[in-house]
């Protein structure tokens, strides 16, 4: 179970990638598509045609780690948005990993600071 900290941005690609790409190609598609540098720390989250699989690329400060996730039955809802992408936050990514629909779900009202 990927849990990372929410200080953490993640950003999720609007289009679908080929995932035979590795950690080069992929940190490509991050600049190219998601105007984000890879070597930010940040997770970088992409999926599949069929929407069955997602790798999420980031580099942790000595190199590139890949996380991969294959689901057997259904599709990761990813939120749609511009060409560039959209930024979630890291609480979200948890609940897509899961199987949750974003857009379904109903958040409570919580403090937020002025």
């Amino acid at each position: 179970m990927l849990m990372p900290p929410p200080s953490v941005r993640v950003f999720v690609a609007s289009v679908s990638v080929d995932l035979r790409r590795s950690f080069d190609s992929l940190a490509y598609c991050t600049q190219e598509l998601l105007r984000q540098d890879p070597l930010s720390g940040h997770l970088f989250v992409f999926r599949n045609r069929r929407g069955d699989r997602v790798k999420i690329l980031y580099w942790d400060r000595t190199g590139y780690c890949l996380w991969y996730k294959r689901l057997e039955k259904g599709t990761f809802r990813l939120p749609s948005g511009p060409s560039e992408g959209v930024e979630i936050t890291a609480a979200d990514l948890v609940l897509l990993l899961e199987g949750l629909d974003l857009a379904d779900a109903r958040r409570q009202v919580r403090y937020q600071r002025p």
